[in-house]
């Protein structure tokens, strides 16, 4: 049984920050990478950013590139995204995603973040 949670989602103003975290947890063998959607409402899920489980590489969607970063703690499962200026377009659930070496995947049940004056 794998288990993906995420928090630190909530109501933030423009310009704010906020940090997600996903913890994962099960029996989970071979994590080729972590990563973040995020599906706002009427709207597809869409990729938000990646981090290779050797942390050897990262990428991000055009849309975030130089506003939120992804990383991940050392030494466990937990992997996090960072976001700073925060604009309305941002709202949306928060999904936390692993993919396997055999192209598994394993999804969390998601986190609101919601930009709003």
């Amino acid at each position: 049984q794998v288990r993906l949670v995420e928090s630190g989602g909530g109501l933030v103003q423009p310009g704010g920050s906020l940090r997600l975290s996903c913890e994962a947890s099960g029996s989970i063998a071979g994590i080729y990478s972590m990563g973040w959607y995020r599906q706002a409402p009427g709207k597809e899920r869409k990729f938000v950013a990646v981090i290779a489980a050797s942390d050897d590489w990262i990428n991000y969607a055009d849309s975030v590139k130089g506003r939120f970063t992804i990383s991940r703690e050392a030494g466990t499962n937990t992997v996090y995204l960072e976001m700073n200026s925060l604009a309305p377009e941002d709202t949306a659930v928060y999904y936390c995603k692993i993919r396997t070496t055999s192209f598994q995947e394993f999804w969390g049940q998601g986190t609101q973040v919601t930009v709003s004056s």
